[in-house]
């Protein structure tokens, strides 16, 4: 896993919108949990037994203690991730309610990550390589991501990439055009489809995509995931769950998806794995509390519906 590494400070209420004027508001919890995409699947991924290793840059202060005893807790290998004694580590503040959600974040040392700080003897032993929130790093990562992809993929790796969402508002250039190139499997959600594609729909966004990248999954939320490649396009769909948070639910939906085709799973197959791991991820506070167990996941996931055709929601 490459990509972001931080604590979220986590406000749960059904009004968690300040009120400035130096006005104080009480609101039903706040949690400090693992933050970060790439830390968040990296846990996910070692709950469903996967030998996981982070790539990523903190601080040296509390916050990267807190993420790097957490992780190691999970069995995350973190002996890559980088510290960085003169810069924060990055942190951000979800206020959360119901289904929806406001980030905010200070980027601090994730935004230093480079592909010179992860290891080539990591890399030449990786079965998979994913990277998460390539906006977050573009101006660091973004420059040699498509050469350590490419080289991942030499060395007999699988690639995905999650860019996440832009928070610039640009979306892209040809940095991240040749990173694409080099990804077996793209996996944004549906308004990143759209914005990545620049299509107003998401039957064409899907059909764009899966025209670059050589499969793609896009995120539905309960609505499920599209999973397309250039010859077939399969809705994979679970019984509804109730959340109790949805943080961190995508990131967990990667893990499970990798996880399954790393099992040698069809990509609809471990398209339900990753939406089972997604689902049950919601149970809990934080994007981790709740990810589960492979033998836990794989019963949901043997709930799903599959059907080929044009993705409900494209209208």
């Amino acid at each position: 896993m490459l990509g972001d590494c931080n604590p979220d400070v986590l406000v749960l209420g059904g009004d968690v919108t300040p009120a400035f004027g130096q006005q104080e508001k009480l609101v039903d919890s706040i949690d400090l949990v693992v933050g970060g995409s790439a830390a968040i699947t990296a846990v996910a991924a070692a709950r469903l037994g996967l030998n996981v290793a982070l790539v990523a840059a903190v601080g040296a202060d509390p916050a990267g203690t807190f993420m790097l005893d957490q992780l190691t807790g999970e069995g995350v290998d973190v002996s890559a991730v980088v510290i960085r004694p003169q810069t924060p580590t990055g942190m951000t503040v979800a206020l959360s309610r119901g289904r929806d959600r406001a980030i905010l974040t200070a980027l601090g040392a994730m935004t230093s990550l480079t592909a010179a700080d992860v290891p080539g003897t990591l890399l030449a032993r990786a079965r998979h390589v994913h990277v998460s929130s390539y906006f977050l790093l573009e101006d660091s990562l973004g420059p040699g991501l498509a050469g350590l992809l490419s080289a991942a993929r030499a060395g007999g790796a699988t690639t995905s990439l999650d860019t996440n969402w832009d928070p610039s508002g640009r979306w892209g250039d040809e940095r991240l055009a040749a990173a694409i190139a080099q990804t077996d499997l793209l996996l944004p959600n549906e308004a990143e489809a759209l914005r990545l594609s620049g299509a107003d729909r998401l039957d064409d966004a899907v059909s764009t995509l899966a025209a670059v990248g050589r499969r793609l999954v896009v995120k539905l939320g309960e609505r499920g995931v599209v999973c397309a490649d250039r010859s077939a396009r399969h809705e994979v769909r679970l019984p509804a769950v109730t959340p109790v948070d949805t943080t961190g639910a995508g990131d967990c939906f990667n893990a499970g998806l990798i996880a399954g085709l790393l099992q040698g799973l069809a990509l609809p197959a471990a398209a339900a794995l990753g939406c089972a791991t997604g689902a049950l991820s919601t149970g809990g506070l934080g994007g981790t509390a709740s990810a589960p167990d492979l033998p836990t996941a794989a019963r949901l996931a043997a709930l799903a519906s599959q059907t080929i055709g044009t993705p409900s929601g494209s209208r």
